[in-house]
């Protein structure tokens, strides 16, 4: 079997090295250069489904390197009001059901893609090749790249993000659907002066939302890189039409100043933050998402992560769910019978836990744009009750699924340091 990748974002990645190590000849076309070209301002949460994903498909140096690059992370998600007062926490910790390796962990983009990229040969990922088209044959697929190189293999993976070219061709009309909200982020250093006014809570890795009585919703974690120390990234989320003017319009200075003005009389450490950030790294993000995925008939090319998926980051779960789309499909991969019977069950499989995602992060996102007042109100009580009733908590924050304790191969779901 010879499958072809289109893409090297970290559901591509993963794969070639899962399926390479299990014996699968696999190849990467990616059409950007290896020199970099990855996000500045934001890193990665690995979630136990990332983090299961991460260790079933990556050689053990690679591995290695992921944990030496990235840090441990509370697996904790905290509700705030606009006072910093506790709305309710939801820690994922107490559940006490992930293995002690997979649990949360945060991670530069760079230096999970350096990870990703660790024991594959040159020939593993072919840099500045740009899939533009396929065609089926009696034996597989022929894709064709810019600059009129021609590939051949048994399956071709449409990785290329939530812009997918290739997902216009194999499942023409499903397309990306604007929510109407969007999203102003900004990333503050973290000085110590700054730290001193800031709650300790915001800034241990945490995840933290701010559910204002109001219009609008602000999430905020930490990241620690190695280049420029730690770091807090913040996000706004508001419905477009309560934005000034069009937000796609405004500049960052402008962007951060409206925000500033929003939670002008919110906790100060929360307006201190905003009024702090640097303007470079404000940016205004529409959200958008896939709809519903139906079932297709499964072909010689298939797709994951943000090409057939792409989600609101309200659940923070994008990047996890390509994750683990990569494993799904090395699973399925190694399986028995035809290969189209193979491509289907994975494909099937991920509709299921896909929608799922879809679901959550786009009922988050409307969620923290609504108007409403009384959407608003009765979120706010049902998190106090959740905090004060253990049987409501349980209820709306369901335990975490039980991690596998072997991969596909029968090894054991764990990497010795």
């Amino acid at each position: 079997m010879r499958v072809l990748i289109a893409g090297a974002g970290p559901g591509g990645l993963c794969l070639v090295q899962g399926l390479r190590r299990a014996g699968i000849e696999a190849v990467v076309l990616e059409r950007r250069g290896h020199g970099g070209e990855q996000p500045a301002t934001y890193g990665i949460h690995l979630n136990t489904d990332g983090m299961r994903a991460l260790n079933a498909c990556l050689p053990d140096r690679a591995w290695q390197r992921l944990v030496e690059t990235s840090v441990p992370a509370p697996d904790r998600i905290q509700f705030h009001d606009q006072d910093l007062g506790v709305l309710a926490v939801r820690d994922n910790e107490a559940h006490g059901a992930v293995d002690a390796d997979l649990r949360r962990r945060a991670v530069a983009r760079d230096a999970l893609r350096e990870a990703l990229l660790v024991g594959l040969p040159a020939d593993a990922v072919l840099w500045n090749t740009e899939v533009t088209g396929y065609r089926r044959t009696p034996d597989g697929v022929r894709v064709t790249c810019a600059g009129g190189q021609v590939f051949e293999g048994d399956l071709l993976v449409a990785a290329d993000g939530s812009n997918s070219r290739l997902r216009a061709l194999r499942l023409p009309g499903l397309e990306r659907e604007d929510l109407g909200i969007v999203n102003v982020s900004g990333r503050v250093t973290l000085t110590e002066p700054l730290m001193a006014e800031i709650p300790a809570g915001l800034t241990d890795g945490s995840v933290n939302n701010v559910v204002p009585t109001g219009p609008g919703w602000m999430f905020l974690s930490t990241w620690d890189a190695p280049a420029s120390g730690r770091y807090l990234v913040w996000a706004w989320a508001e419905s477009r039409k309560t934005y000034p003017a069009d937000p796609a319009a405004m500049d960052r200075t402008a962007l951060r100043d409206h925000v500033a003005g929003r939670t002008a009389h919110w906790a100060a450490a929360l307006n201190r933050l905003v009024t702090a950030t640097e303007p470079d790294t404000i940016a205004a993000i529409p959200l958008r998402t896939m709809p519903a995925l139906g079932p297709w008939e499964p072909s010689a090319v298939t797709l994951l992560g943000d090409a057939i998926h792409n989600m609101t980051p309200m659940a923070g779960i994008g990047a996890n769910t390509a994750l683990r789309d990569a494993d799904e499909l090395r699973r399925a991969l190694l399986g028995p019978g035809p290969l189209l019977a193979r491509v289907g069950r994975y494909e099937s499989a991920m509709r299921d836990y896909a929608n799922a995602a879809l679901a959550l992060s786009t009922r988050n996102a409307l969620g923290a744009a609504t108007t409403k007042r009384l959407p608003r109100t009765a979120f706010r009580t049902l998190l106090r009750v959740a905090e004060a009733v253990p049987m409501v908590k349980r209820r709306i924050f369901p335990a975490l699924r039980p991690s596998p304790t072997t991969r596909a191969d029968g090894r054991p779901n764990t990497h010795t340091p």
